[in-house]
């Protein structure tokens, strides 16, 4: 991609009513433009990054059975009304309009009673079970007041994956492996070390919940955590009894504010109770299905990168979601000898499907390079009359600020090792 094609630019100030740091540094970035309160649009970059948080989402999802699908947004009140989560006083974050018929419908918060409903189709007997079922869907919550930038917004992308099993001990059995494929997403994001599996209210439906809170000062959330052990306890459910049951022990426990990235929810047969979701077992007899709920927000981990991998010049992508693995950059004048060779270098990437994003403007060379840390790819290549002379090109890691100068050769190798 070359740089001057890119329709977005860069801005020096950050927009006056963002408060979020990764607002503010997505924003001068361009990666997100803000249209409302709660409410952002993805930019080409910011576009690239989600997709990459998805696609590592959607490996993991697989390689545990999961089966994606793409439910509506619009949902019948008649659907919600089984559960009784259609009336306001019990969910009091619905959006809802009327079709001009005068329907009444509602803007879907999450997606368990539709998707219960629709099982009732493809499920009767043991042999159907157990599957998962997941999605990348938009989600509206009419929240009283957005914040924390684009880590708590009215409108949303979620992951959010449905198991369904024949009793408890299958149910836990899927559990475990969607717990641990959620613990490998958040590694391979670059959140692994900040990010811990923490005990929280299971609600209604069980006596916990896990939650994936990860260590930020931007967090909404208090959580104690034992670092060696890699769990924490949500301040909400923090009692002797709790800790009871986390083996942890007061004094191995740290006062830390984190953001909720994900979470897993064991459902029980509370949905499946209210559209009859049964299947005949092996004797004949009916029982009903165990269900459980797992969810990730991919655009709050995109503002929760940018939040924890960031420093004062800008942002720092992992290379797994990075927009573009290099930030190519010429220091030489147009039609330099310099300015060529580094054409020549774009093309050779481009061949070998390596994503770059080459800085063809013409600017001066401190732009370039704050353009370059605010954007923050992983890696920095420059080409210059310097390194012209050397037959070297200079690197620099984003993330640590290492500077060498190598060869054409060693940084494809070093591309190719690090895809």
């Amino acid at each position: 991609m070359l740089q001057s094609k890119l329709f977005t630019k860069t801005k020096k100030e950050a927009p006056k009513d963002e408060v979020s740091k990764n607002a503010i540094l997505l924003s001068r970035a361009g990666f997100i433009h803000k249209e409302m309160s709660g409410a952002y649009s993805l930019l080409p970059l910011g576009v690239k990054v989600m997709q990459k948080i998805m696609k590592v989402i959607a490996e993991e999802i697989n390689a545990i059975g999961g089966q994606e699908l793409f439910l509506t947004s619009l949902q019948e009140k008649e659907v919600w009304e089984k559960t009784n989560r259609w009336d306001d006083k019990v969910v009091d974050n619905w959006f809802k309009t009327k079709l001009k018929n005068d329907t009444e419908v509602g803007l879907a918060f999450t997606h368990e009673e539709p998707l219960t409903n629709l099982m009732k189709e493809y499920v009767s007997s043991y042999r159907d079970l157990p599957f998962s079922a997941y999605q990348f869907q938009t989600k509206f919550r009419n929240e009283t007041r957005a914040k924390s930038g684009i880590m708590r917004t009215r409108e949303f992308i979620m992951k959010d994956l449905y198991s369904f099993s024949k009793d408890e001990k299958e149910h836990q059995d899927f559990y475990e492996k969607a717990k641990e494929a959620y613990t490998k997403i958040f590694t391979r994001l670059g959140l692994g070390d900040k990010t811990y599996t923490t005990f929280a209210s299971g609600g209604t439906f069980s006596k916990y919940s896990h939650e994936f809170q990860t260590l930020t000062d931007a967090g909404e959330d208090v959580i104690y955590v034992d670092k060696d052990k890699k769990i924490a306890v949500n301040k909400e459910v923090y009692n002797d009894e709790v800790l009871s049951d986390l083996g942890l022990n007061k004094s191995d426990l740290v006062e830390e504010k984190a953001v909720e990235v994900g979470n897993i929810f064991s459902l029980g047969t509370r949905f499946s109770e209210s559209f009859d979701l049964t299947y005949l077992d092996e004797k004949g007899e009916k029982k009903l299905v165990v269900m459980g709920s797992y969810g990730i927000g991919p655009a709050r981990l995109m503002g929760t990168i940018a939040e924890v991998l960031s420093d004062e010049k800008g942002l720092i992508w992992p290379t797994t979601v990075a927009p573009f693995a290099v930030h190519l950059i010429s220091l030489g004048a147009k039609g330099s000898k310099t300015e060529e060779e580094t054409k020549n270098l774009y093309r050779q990437l481009q061949e070998r499907k390596i994503e770059v994003l080459y800085d063809d403007r013409d600017v001066r060379a401190g732009e370039k390079f704050a353009d370059s840390d605010l954007i923050g790819i992983p890696l920095r290549v420059v080409i210059s009359d310097k390194t012209m002379a050397e037959g070297k090109v200079e690197v620099k890691s984003r993330g640590d600020g290492g500077e060498r100068m190598i060869d054409e050769a060693e940084l494809f190798v070093h591309l190719e090792k690090h895809r």
